[in-house]
């Protein structure tokens, strides 16, 4: 009998209920990489072993369902009771991920869209605190990246300059000279 990870502990706390999915799917991610088992999420094990396999393939195989239903556990147990009963039936823990990525990615794109259009439309009002700028302009990249954006820092940087009034011209200009 194998012993409970500690780490899933984060899933009961996180169930997926529709709109959550990616931290979901990032706390599923800790979870299953701690398992060493993630890789059931993206690849299909074949459906039927050869007549011909040898012991070695066969374990492989073996194996690799152990993981898969291991994965599949914990995708269904860290869900709410209603995708539970649509899951719980799939083949493996690849089918259930891709069907749950085509299905709630689709939010994230409109999400991804509405943060990058408040990222780039925000501007610093004359007279306006700049801490509570930054902050929410790095609280707006840190959601982008949540999403699997992929931003250098330094576009980053560029964006939230760029945010700045005119009055602040002096102090870009002195940002980028010294390279602070």
């Amino acid at each position: 009998m194998s012993t409970r990870n500690p780490l899933s502990i984060i899933l009961d706390q996180n169930k997926l209920i529709g709109p959550n999915y990616n931290d979901w799917l990032r706390n599923l991610k800790i979870v299953l990489n701690s398992e060493r088992i993630a890789y059931v999420l993206e690849k299909k094990p074949p459906k039927e072993a050869a007549a011909n396999i040898s012991e070695t393939e066969l374990a492989k195989l073996d194996k690799w369902w152990d993981h898969d239903l291991q994965a599949k556990s914990f995708i269904l147990a860290s869900m709410s009771n209603e995708l539970q009963r649509r899951y719980e039936d799939a083949a493996n823990a690849a089918d259930i991920h891709y069907h749950l990525k085509q299905f709630y990615g689709v939010q994230t794109r409109s999400e991804r869209h509405a943060i990058v259009k408040e990222l780039m439309t925000t501007r610093l009002r004359e007279g306006a605190s700049v801490h509570e700028h930054g902050v929410m302009m790095i609280g707006l990249i840190e959601k982008l990246v949540g999403l699997d954006v992929v931003m250098p820092a330094e576009l980053s940087t560029e964006i939230l300059l760029m945010s700045l009034p005119s009055s602040l011209d002096g102090f870009v200009v002195n940002f980028n000279i010294n390279k602070l």
